[in-house]
């Protein structure tokens, strides 16, 4: 899998939950959040590329070389959204040789290497552009809408609709996606972002990417235990 690269984006501050160092790692069942990232996406990747933040380049680094992990830290200077940090991939040594890209948010401890594997196998047999696991919830705080025929459309935050969540199809934060069209759209996403608007995301390249023609495909496989991600100390409370 020579041209298959890992992403970990990991440039939350920690601040809205209250902590002093990056929420990647912070603890989930007594293990720092991105040591379980990289324990199940190692496999794929034995150094990936980490987006940090500049506070959090040290700690981070820390961690890794107590943990006798490797990773490529890129840092995004400025919190400017999730869309930016993906496209700060383009500043790892990794990125000139990468075909594939296996993307996961910082804050997601309970991903499966069942998913991952189930993900990318589906990805690499459908020919999409971009692949990720669903779920099917009663609160969609990001939802996924299909077309008449089944085919995904669009993966946009309910926030970003000014709309209470409610039940639908979710994603969890783990993408697999070919990285010339896909970093291509973000690059146009970016260009016409208007700042004032708030943080450029990442999850609007795919109503981009399908209005361009590409597949987009989502498994609805994810587990309830995938589903927790840290934003507060108390989702990790009574960890499911």
């Amino acid at each position: 899998m020579a041209d298959l690269r890992v992403l970990i984006a990991a440039a939350g501050a920690g601040t809205r939950a209250g902590l002093p160092y990056p929420k990647t790692l912070h603890p989930a069942e007594g293990r720092p959040i991105l040591g379980r990232l990289l324990d199940v996406l190692g496999p794929y990747d034995p150094a990936p590329t980490i987006i940090v933040s500049p506070a959090g380049r040290d700690p981070i680094a820390a961690f890794l070389n107590g943990a006798g992990m490797s990773g490529q830290l890129v840092e995004q200077a400025v919190p400017t959204g999730m869309g930016d940090a993906v496209l700060r991939f383009e500043d790892s040594p990794a990125a000139a040789g990468a075909r594939t890209v296996l993307l996961a948010w910082g804050d997601i401890p309970y991903l499966s290497a069942e998913t991952i594997a189930a993900t990318l196998a589906h990805h690499r047999q459908s020919g999409a552009a971009l692949t990720f696991p669903s779920a099917r919830v009663d609160r969609a705080y990001t939802v996924v809408s299909r077309d008449a025929d089944g085919r995904v459309v669009a993966l946009d935050e309910t926030r970003g609709r000014g709309v209470e969540p409610g039940a639908g199809e979710r994603d969890i934060g783990l993408f697999v996606f070919e990285a010339a069209p896909v970093l291509a759209a973000l690059r146009a996403s970016a260009a016409a972002h208007d700042r004032a608007q708030g943080e450029h995301g990442f999850l609007q390249i795919v109503c981009r990417l399908a209005e361009d023609g590409h597949r987009i495909e989502a498994l609805p496989i994810a587990t309830p235990r995938e589903l927790i991600s840290l934003n507060a100390l108390a989702d990790l409370e009574g960890d499911a």
